[in-house]
């Protein structure tokens, strides 16, 4: 039985979030270090469904890959209201390397333990834990209508928020998607472009280097240019943001040859950019090609392998400024990550931010956790941003 805001006061959100990490949730396109049967995330969708249900919400699953839902509840007395969303993600990264039980929940010195403690079972357990001190009928009151949507696959090529995206597009008004901020306002953050780009040669025996053509040398011609000519266009200011700096370039992985006696026919580098709403993904191709034509470079193949929109919620957005109204005066503030928020605003049409208890530095890392205090403080942010105009 899902923790409940009737099993003891404010400490259950602590509960509920040990009973979310103890259900093994890693992202199945990214586990390195774990087991299948702790890939997935449909046994967490099932349990969030079924507490949504005891809370007074229709629940529906809406399958994105085999054995991989969305899980989204719509609460009573949202008709004629603008719509909100409560979305967070229901996938974890891998649990290689983790110097703590990643399922076990562990308690200790005012901290909870495990793989999504931080990012993000903690921002999903305190938004649950927010609509069940509120309760269906409470909701159904607010000057808003309330849905929770959990996302598969955020941490993998977000498949989960773009399918959404597009099954929904239009019919919400905003989204306050669960991220560990510190229960400031992301209302901002770069976009990201991952491209994989291979050059082709002409194979030779290594001793005779004369009969082939090296892959490996093309590529080192374009990573030359990206370090260096992409590298300072990004830096020059021409697409700064004030809030979010100038985009990036990082060549992030190279690949190529086969051994040492042979001349290489294939090479490929992994480039990881990260744009500004002034740059955006289709000017940073553009760019690349100008870089590539100033050098004569030809014959390469650029894929995406990636490319999620920058996030531009404008600071005047009514419920930007209803959580800016909160106690505690929430900041708004960029980041250099993204996130599900970007996908929902630039393929649905729904305008929203990032916010949520926990601080992105614990993200992902060996001993994941957060705060219990920093959870409870976001169980209340989330209730008093939902009551805010009724209180």
């Amino acid at each position: 039985m899902a923790a409940t805001a009737g099993d003891g006061g404010r400490a259950g959100v602590g509960d509920l979030l040990v009973e979310l990490i103890r259900i093994p949730s890693v992202n199945p396109d990214g586990h390195p270090g774990t087991a299948p049967e702790n890939c997935g995330e449909g046994k967490v969708a099932q349990f969030v469904g079924d507490h949504l249900a005891g809370l007074g919400a229709e629940v529906r699953y809406e399958e994105v890959a085999p054995g991989r839902p969305n899980v989204i509840g719509a609460f009573p007395g949202g008709a004629g209201k603008p719509a909100v969303l409560l979305a967070p993600h229901l996938d974890t990264v891998g649990v290689d390397g983790m110097t703590v039980d990643p399922f076990g929940g562990e308690r200790r010195d005012g901290r909870i333990y495990g793989r999504g403690a931080c990012d993000t079972k903690g921002t999903m357990a305190a938004m649950l834990w927010a609509l069940a001190e509120l309760g269906a009928d409470r909701i159904a009151e607010l000057d808003i209508g309330v849905t929770f949507v959990g996302f598969m696959g955020e941490e993998t090529g977000q498949p989960g928020s773009r399918h959404f995206a597009r099954r929904h597009r239009g019919r919400y008004d905003f989204a306050l998607v669960g991220e560990p901020t510190g229960c400031d306002i992301v209302h901002k953050h770069k976009g990201t472009l991952w491209l994989e780009i291979s050059a082709a040669g002409k194979a030779a025996h290594g001793s005779t280097p004369e009969r082939g053509e090296s892959a490996i040398a093309k590529m080192a011609e374009l990573v030359l240019a990206l370090e260096g000519e992409l590298r300072a266009a990004l830096a020059s200011g021409r697409y700064l943001d004030e809030t979010l700096g100038s985009p990036t370039v990082n060549v992030g992985t190279i690949r190529g040859g086969t051994r040492t006696n042979i001349v290489p026919e294939r090479c490929s580098v992994g480039v990881d950019l990260r744009v500004t709403p002034a740059l955006g993904a289709d000017g940073a191709l553009a760019l690349l090609g100008e870089i590539l034509d100033g050098r004569g470079l030809e014959g390469f193949e650029i894929g995406t392998s990636l490319r999620c929109a920058p996030l531009d919620t404008d600071r005047d957005n009514p419920f930007v400024q209803r959580l800016t109204a909160l106690p505690g005066a929430p900041a708004p503030i960029g980041a250099p990550w993204f996130c599900d928020a970007a996908v929902l605003a630039s393929e649905g049409g729904i305008p929203g931010v990032a916010a949520g208890p926990g601080d992105i530095a614990q993200a992902h890392t060996a001993d994941e956790w957060i705060d219990e205090a920093e959870l409870e403080r976001g169980a209340t942010f989330y209730r008093d941003f939902l009551t805010a105009a009724t209180s």
